[in-house]
């Protein structure tokens, strides 16, 4: 039976790319529910709206609010078609800028659309600028906020990142983590336990979702490779690529590995501000055989990961889809918040400043093979079911 009287209202902030795979499925999962929750029997909350197993259901309203922080159409657009994404409620359209401009823009912005709406929940992801200053905002504004993807920490905090992770764990008061080391971050740093709920990874959800659309959206012929005949680079991190002693030896280490393989870089458009002056420079050369493209969507970036040899990159979210792939990944820096992708995936860290430690990885990654089996526990693509959950026993509580 549902209860006409109460309904929960969700609002989903989103502003880059690894936010829109990591909620898609949750807004996916409300609807495959019939845009409902179903309360814990017995609550009293449910009380007088019970049917015959004793179960309150209430309808449920999502809100989605694209703050503009990735604005073109291959950083946006082509993700929300991609996923399956409904067209966002609102657009706030902040669009680039530095750290604090982005995140005071998007506070500035999202607060009257939390005036207007006045969800009962404000749900964010990752830990991009716009995680922080929606979590920021909410709070503020004493609306209740849960973060998808928390826990997760590098000890690195003069990455921008931690920085955004540590302040949005604790303004949450739902904090729904990947990983078990999530859970023992959060409670390492004081977070009351009772607001940590182990769901795993909403990312893979979406992975596993698509796997037989990306499948079937190979580039492979576009591009002219043949399956586990290149490697696949990432780059994007500003420790990485706004420097140009920094990214020439990244980029030294990939044209020697050019010499044993094709080498398949689709370019961030950060990364090739930083690149064409490079090149413009002389710094560097780049072989026939390393292939700079343009950005991929989600499905065809997939396709071209699960069909590559190895993945070098200096993303987390990469870190996770290889290991579910079973793709061997090199992650280009000293660290990472997502040591499980090491410990239980098919991930190494390789230092981004040292051109040899690169080469000597890169192609230890060439030898190795993995059938994908081996994944973290809860990365099985019903994370967002976890999550649905876990809201409307909250949602209940409270």
């Amino acid at each position: 039976m549902t209860d006409t009287t109460r309904s929960l209202k969700l609002l989903y902030v989103v502003g880059a790319r690894p936010n829109f795979m990591k909620v898609a499925p949750i807004i996916n999962e409300v609807k495959r529910r019939g845009d409902a929750i179903e309360l814990p029997s017995g609550d009293s909350i449910a009380a007088g709206a019970k049917g015959a197993a004793g179960v309150a259901s209430v309808p449920v309203t999502q809100i989605l609010v694209h703050t503009g922080q990735h604005y073109d159409q291959k950083m946006s657009g082509v993700f929300f078609r991609d996923l399956g994404l409904p067209e966002p409620d609102y657009n706030l359209g902040v669009g680039s800028g530095s750290h604090t401009q982005q995140t005071a823009g998007v506070m500035t912005a999202l607060e009257p659309v939390l005036t207007t709406e006045q969800p009962d929940l404000v749900l964010v992801a990752g830990d991009v600028n716009s995680t922080v200053a929606a979590a920021l905002t909410a709070a503020k504004m004493n609306i209740p906020v849960a973060h998808i993807e928390a826990g997760l920490r590098s000890r690195d905090r003069a990455m921008p990142e931690e920085i955004n992770r540590i302040v949005t764990d604790q303004l949450s008061d739902l904090l729904f983590t990947p990983s078990r080391d999530g859970d023992e971050n959060l409670v390492a740093e004081g977070v009351a336990p009772e607001k940590i709920v182990f769901v795993g990874n909403t990312m893979i959800d979406s992975l596993e979702a698509h796997r037989a659309d990306f499948k079937a959206a190979s580039p492979l012929a576009r591009l002219g490779l043949g399956p586990k005949g290149y490697v696949l680079v990432t780059l994007h991190r500003p420790s990485n690529v706004d420097d140009s002693a920094s990214l020439k030896i990244l980029m030294s280490a990939l044209a020697q590995l050019a010499d044993d393989i094709t080498v398949v870089f689709p370019v961030h458009l950060r990364t090739q501000q930083s690149l064409e002056r490079l090149l413009a420079e002389g710094g560097i050369e780049r072989p026939p055989s390393l292939r700079l493209c343009e950005p991929l969507g989600y499905l065809e970036f997939l396709s071209l990961m699960n069909d590559a040899r190895a993945v070098l990159t200096d993303s987390g979210g990469i870190q996770e889809e290889t290991t579910v792939l079973g793709v061997p990944c090199c992650t280009l820096r000293t660290s990472t918040e997502r040591p499980v992708t090491i410990t239980e995936g098919t991930n190494r860290l390789v230092d981004p400043m040292d051109g040899q430690a690169i080469l000597t990885a890169a192609r230890a990654a060439l030898r190795e093979r993995s059938d994908g089996t081996l994944r973290p526990e809860y990365w099985d693509g019903q994370a967002s079911e976890r999550i649905i959950d876990a809201i409307a026993d909250w949602f209940a509580r409270s």
